[in-house]
């Protein structure tokens, strides 16, 4: 008997601390898809505000493109602009990344300066890597096609070397890019960059041929 009462207190205590496992179980069965459900609404939360900020970025991006764009034509169309490129393609087909304050097309009023320098090794004729032709605006012309694109044509006189340029602007955009016909040999030179009004550029000018 005494045997008997023994192994009934065995039982009943293993089952009390089984019970607290099983109802844990239960709890976490009956609250698996509650919490499922809590990570789904506050991921699609989180979707839904970085959405909302890429939208908003995307519209101040094209807010101040559209400025740029705007303040590039009425600079170009005011001939108080310069062209600042990143990179520049030579005649036999290298491209080189350049630096945009020391490689640019910069006009004001009747005066242009056209600087190439590739360079950041050899100091060059301008002292910058390159060649600078400082001189007078000559010819110029300026025609937009029916697309909005806008070229603009002109000679620069320096004191040795003549060059004609001509700057292509796409709509939209104050990106450009121009192409540098030297009179003096067929070594012609194209840039590709940014259109900035002449008072917020920050170009280095060097020594003018």
């Amino acid at each position: 008997m005494k045997r008997i009462l023994l192994t009934l207190m065995v039982v009943v205590a293993g089952l009390s601390l089984i019970a607290p496992d099983a109802s844990a179980q239960t709890d976490n069965r009956n609250t698996g898809p509650a919490r499922r459900q809590k990570l789904m609404d506050d991921w699609h939360k989180d979707m839904a505000e970085f959405r909302a900020r890429s939208a908003e970025d995307r519209q101040l991006r094209e807010l101040a493109d559209s400025v740029a764009s705007v303040q590039a034509r009425a600079a170009l169309r005011n001939q108080d602009f310069v062209l600042e490129a990143d990179n520049v393609q030579f005649r036999n087909g290298s491209t080189v990344f350049v630096n945009s304050s020391t490689n640019f097309i910069s006009v004001k009023g009747n005066r242009a300066v056209v600087q190439i320098s590739p360079s950041n090794f050899a100091s060059g004729p301008n002292g910058l890597g390159g060649v600078t032709v400082d001189g007078m605006i000559s010819g110029q012309e300026i025609r937009t096609d029916s697309k909005g694109r806008i070229t603009y044509s002109f000679n620069v006189m320096g004191i040795g070397i003549n060059a004609q340029v001509e700057i292509y602007m796409f709509p939209n955009s104050n990106q450009a890019s121009a192409t540098v016909y030297p009179n003096f040999n067929s070594n012609t030179v194209w840039l590709q960059g940014t259109i900035v009004p002449y008072e917020n550029s920050n170009v280095i000018e060097g020594n003018s041929l």
